[in-house]
């Protein structure tokens, strides 16, 4: 298996496999990566050069590999969600299970032929790395599984963009942008290419022009409302509520955010109470554990209780606004003023 890392590099450097299974969660990176793999390849004329495979009709794989590209030396096989690499449910697909078998014994037996006249890629969710067909790929071809990223490994890939634009960044205020604007690469990305157009080649970026431009995360400013609620300061939390639905965050999904905020706190207090592992506690993916030290630091503010007593609030208003009894606004600003009071 190759890392992200290392086919980039690979295909940076004008490098084409003949035989590809790239798949996972980090779809931005993943179909970066495809596109590279397209370009190399050149000019794709749909259907000649050029053929798409999905779960309707990949019994045509093999069909379509043997059938030469009229006129061109190769062609490009995009093989995409077939299948043929999923983990097989409860019950079996035995026409599915008896194509999984076929293509992996086509690829042993004939890889010579598909590396003088194919590009073949599969592009998959998910892949069972157990199946032999996954293991034929992993012999003859390239694996690579597009995992979330590390906030290590994010923090590389924003230091790289601005250092192509002769922009700087400290290690601080990069830190801070994605804490306010997520773990997603091409929201990230969007961002982070607005910071750049404001700081100009051979100018910074400050933290002041984060919040002044970019688009921040409804969680990361919940972490701001939270502040202020565990600080009892009810003109700042009312003020973050206030600009949330003047930015027009629907009432309800501010409701729910913090709600789910709120219940994190209450198992960080738990797991910390009983010695257990914040990150497997919060269900945390790889792109999420710097968030950690944040909620343990906002834990502080509050105690077990007042915590259990701030989630049932939140159910009560739900419950009251649901049956027509509150406006969800107004409950939200009462629950705010109800514990920024309280000493």
């Amino acid at each position: 298996m190759l890392s992200i890392e290392n086919l980039e590099k690979e295909l940076k450097n004008g490098k084409l496999q003949s035989l590809y299974l790239l798949y996972g969660e980090e779809l931005f990176l993943l179909e970066s990566s495809f596109k590279k793999i397209k370009t190399l390849f050149g000019d794709c004329i749909k259907g000649i050069n050029y053929i798409t495979i999905d779960e309707t009709n990949y019994s045509e794989l093999i069909a379509d590999i043997e059938t030469p590209s009229f006129g061109y030396e190769k062609k490009l096989i995009v093989a995409r969600n077939t299948g043929l690499l999923k983990k097989e449910g409860k019950r079996k697909n035995v026409e599915l299970a008896k194509w999984k078998e076929k293509v992996s014994n086509y690829l042993k037996e004939n890889i010579e032929v598909i590396q003088s006249s194919v590009v073949l890629v599969f592009v998959e969710e998910e892949a069972d790395t157990k199946q032999e067909l996954y293991k034929t790929i992993d012999e003859l071809g390239i694996i690579c599984k597009f995992e979330y990223q590390k906030p290590i490994q994010i923090e590389k890939r924003m230091k790289a963009i601005c250092q192509g634009y002769k922009v700087a960044i400290e290690d601080s205020t990069l830190r801070y942008f994605i804490e306010s604007c997520g773990t997603n690469m091409q929201d990230l990305i969007n961002e982070i290419r607005k910071l750049i157009e404001y700081a100009g080649e051979g100018g910074k970026i400050q933290k002041e022009d984060i919040d002044k431009l970019c688009i921040k995360k409804l969680e990361s400013v919940i972490f701001d409302l939270t502040d202020s609620l565990g600080k009892r300061d009810i003109k700042k939390a009312l003020e973050v509520l206030k600009n949330l639905i003047y930015a027009k965050e629907p009432v309800q999904k501010i409701l729910i955010t913090l709600y789910n905020h709120f219940k994190k706190l209450y198992f960080v207090k738990l797991a910390i109470k009983y010695n257990k592992d914040i990150i497997s506690s919060l269900n945390l993916k790889p792109n999420q554990t710097f968030l950690v030290n944040k909620y343990k630091t906002q834990a502080k503010y509050f105690g077990e209780l007042e915590l259990k007593n701030i989630l049932q609030s939140l159910r009560d208003l739900d419950y009251q606004y649901k049956n027509g009894l509150i406006d969800l606004q107004i409950g939200l600003e009462a629950i705010l003023c109800q514990y920024c009071s309280m000493i």
